[in-house]
């Protein structure tokens, strides 16, 4: 792995996924990563971003920087979530560009492939058809990144190259329930509706859709695992291959976390794509395979949450 001794810039390094690959890039043995917070570097900065890249001179790029979170946070800021994000990804994608980054890595996300997109979604099938409304101004923009990589990749012969994880979760993710995903929300409302009494659980939707699952740190090998090799896709999906109907995962939360109450439907709430799963082929050709099981991946990020629950609580507070 001779890419573990080059210079490792990993924006977005204290996020759910940013941190979990910095943590496994360390464990590997790399010893030259670079992070910045977001008060010391403004990514919607141009010039800010250009300068960092021109002091520092990273040999890779993993954008992991991201506005992101759930149904209602995506139809709260419809604005932020297209804005921010193409002005985030921008930055980085010229700078590194300009700045003659080696290998550059975009984190893209399934919700860029249409609502209706024949299943499992092929990473072909990317601008083939409408895309799912609750979320399309974040899905605009990660399109809009993935297709600037995708030209730098064919035009320029650098590479510069995107993967589009399916849903993921683990620690360090957002239990917030006003802007989080799904599988953190079910946790959080799981855990503290347990502790006061087993009171009943309110879970937006039918139940019915059915959705594929990551944990956060099989993500991070897949990009170890993808930056050892010489890329020959400039888009790859990557996941489980498998997916969950909601209502069996809200049943296996609430067994994980123990708790003993009832479950209501709201189905007033939208339910979003019926089915998503993504279409791995290409990935478990190359030679990679998710080693976490769905039941696991939510037992440890249960525990995450138990440990950190009063930082937690205190963050939330703000939101």
């Amino acid at each position: 792995m001779d890419f573990l001794r080059k210079k490792i810039y990993i924006a977005g390094h204290k996020g759910m996924v940013g941190s979990a690959i910095w943590r496994l890039l360390e464990t590997r043995g790399a010893d030259r990563l670079v992070g910045m917070t977001r008060s010391e570097l403004d990514l919607k900065n141009k010039d800010d971003v250009l300068a960092f890249f021109a002091e520092e001179r990273p040999d890779i790029v993993i954008d992991a920087a991201a506005k992101v979170g759930g149904i209602l946070a995506n139809e709260s800021y419809p604005y932020e979530f297209l804005m921010d994000n193409l002005q985030i990804q921008n930055n980085l994608i010229e700078s590194s560009l300009r700045c003659d980054v080696e290998r550059f890595l975009f984190l893209g996300s399934s919700c860029v492939y249409p609502k209706e997109a024949p299943q499992p979604i092929k990473e072909e099938y990317l601008l083939s058809g409408p895309l799912e409304i609750t979320n399309q101004n974040y899905a605009v923009a990660k399109i809009a990144g993935i297709k600037a990589c995708e030209a730098i990749f064919q035009n320029k012969g650098k590479l510069f190259t995107s993967i589009m994880p399916s849903n993921l979760y683990g620690a360090y993710d957002n239990f917030d329930l006003h802007s989080s995903h799904v599988l953190p929300a079910m946790i959080r409302k799981f855990h503290e509706s347990k502790i006061n009494g087993n009171q009943p659980v309110k879970l937006w939707g039918t139940g019915s859709p059915l959705r594929e699952f990551l944990y956060v740190d099989d993500l991070a090998d897949a990009v170890i695992f993808l930056l050892d090799k010489a890329p020959s896709h400039p888009v790859l999906n990557v996941g489980s291959g498998y997916d969950i109907e909601i209502k069996h995962l809200a049943k296996m939360i609430q067994s994980v976390i123990g708790h003993e109450g009832d479950i209501f439907w709201d189905i007033d709430m939208p339910d979003g794509t019926r089915r998503k799963v993504m279409d791995v082929s290409k990935i478990k050709e190359m030679g990679w395979e998710p080693k976490v099981s769905l039941v696991e991946g939510i037992s440890q990020t249960y525990k995450w949450y138990l440990e950190n629950i009063d930082s937690l609580k205190l963050v939330n507070m703000h939101i």
